[in-house]
């Protein structure tokens, strides 16, 4: 589960590991599965949480994709709680209902340029409203939508039918609109929804590499969950994580992906935007826009084992594409910026053993750099391979990187690697 909440006065930000005392999900077989984005002329602009309300890139790509001057943004924030249960709701400084998010969001996206933001008025106050004609009208005015944060799985209570899995008409419609070319926007949360079958529902990384997954939405924050039947399917050609390097979050996103059979994740950064073009076709292309990246991880070529010391995995690729970044879905073919150029490690310093490789909360020391740190580091320096350990033991898990053929760097300004392709990954029990 993915939970924004407001800091200060409207932004709305980080996850937090907290449940929702809500049903176990049923097995696979229980349900159907939603409807397959059609072949569309559409896209998604899909953000890793923590969008600040200053990021102009990210809310002016939205307006721009949404028609520029004549933009009409329907925002849909059924994943916050609502009225009823937000015991702010009457102090519009202090408040974190759906209603009052939907009118903070409806303001940025008219102080960015669109001609007209609305809030569609869905939420767990507001349930019968996803089959009224009248919202339906209102969706169908829209030329893009934008989902806001907080616990995925009230989109799937609040948008969907139930057990069937189906769409409800407001859900239909906008799925619609995305295939006549409507953009659909959506950060932390509501990116999350835009996933496919096995869409994430809570976890940790430590606890996932020690545990595993299970489908089902659990009271535990740190218990790999996952829903088999998935959000909404606007983006199937990968898993999608939010929160990543704020969370430490690679680990769990590697072990979902081994566990249910998938082959690629897209790991987002926050207040980072993966915009999607075409999503669901052949044409499908992504661009990265924002102030960190997007990891592709890539199992094609992994192979994932459980011993008696625990669970492995070997032979994952990561790439770390940042701002201008493309990347061609179907030939899973990262094409770096104009303007970036490849890094020739100059530095032969070797790289600092990091022991908190996830960011764990338990390490009262804190972290001076994580996952990607390690990675960047290895790739400005001349060493081929470099290690780093959770901060957890019992086991404590070793994770390996290594500068394999076919492995590049990439910068801007000479000495920084910035953007990283297909540098090798391993996990294992120590």
């Amino acid at each position: 589960m993915t939970v924004s909440a407001r800091p200060s006065r409207r932004a709305i930000a980080h996850a937090c590991a907290t449940a929702v005392a809500l049903a176990v999900i049923a097995a696979p077989s229980a349900l159907a599965a939603p409807r397959a984005t059609a072949t569309t002329g559409g896209s998604l602009v899909l953000v890793g949480g923590g969008l600040k309300e200053d990021n102009a890139e990210v809310y002016e790509e939205i307006v721009k994709r949404a028609g520029g001057p004549a933009a009409r943004i329907g925002v849909l924030t059924a994943a916050s709680i609502p009225e009823s249960q937000d015991p702010d709701a009457g102090d519009p400084d202090k408040c974190a209902n759906s209603a009052c998010n939907g009118a903070y969001y409806s303001a940025l996206f008219k102080k960015y340029g669109a001609a007209d933001a609305q809030w569609i008025p869905i939420d767990l106050d507001h349930v019968g409203n996803a089959d009224s004609d009248a919202v339906v009208a209102q969706v169908d005015s829209m030329t893009g939508f934008f989902f806001g944060g907080g616990d995925q799985y009230r989109y799937v209570t609040t948008l969907l039918h139930g057990d069937a899995h189906t769409d409800t008409k407001v859900l239909a419609a906008i799925r619609a609109k995305l295939a006549r070319g409507a953009v659909v926007a959506g950060s932390s949360a509501g990116a999350q929804i835009a996933s496919g079958p096995d869409m994430v529902t809570g976890g940790a990384s430590y606890e996932a590499l020690k545990d595993g997954s299970a489908p089902g939405y659990f009271d535990d924050p740190d218990r790999l969950g996952y829903l088999p039947e998935g959000g909404f399917g606007f983006l199937r050609s990968g898993l999608v994580d939010t929160h990543t390097g704020t969370e430490g979050r690679e680990g769990r996103a590697l072990r979902l992906a081994a566990d249910t059979g998938h082959d690629r994740v897209y790991a987002l950064d926050e207040n980072t935007a993966l915009v999607v073009d075409h999503p669901g076709t052949r044409r499908e292309d992504v661009t990265v826009l924002g102030t960190n990246g997007v990891a592709v991880l890539d199992l094609r070529g992994a192979r994932a084992r459980e011993g008696r010391a625990g669970w492995s995995l070997s032979g994952a690729r990561y790439t770390y594409l940042t701002d201008g970044d493309r990347y061609d879905a179907l030939h899973r073919r990262p094409l770096p910026a104009s303007g970036k150029r490849p890094l020739l490690p100059g530095s032969t310093t070797a790289v600092p053993a990091n022991t908190d490789v996830f960011r764990s909360p338990d390490d009262p020391a804190g972290l001076p750099y994580s996952f990607r740190t390690t990675a960047r580091a290895l790739a400005s320096t001349a060493q081929v391979t470099a290690t780093a350990t959770t901060y957890e033991s019992g086991p404590r898990f070793r994770v390996a990187f290594a500068k394999r053929p076919g492995f590049s760097a990439w910068t801007s300004d000479g000495s920084t690697a910035q953007t990283l392709i297909g540098m090798r990954i391993a996990v294992a029990p120590q």
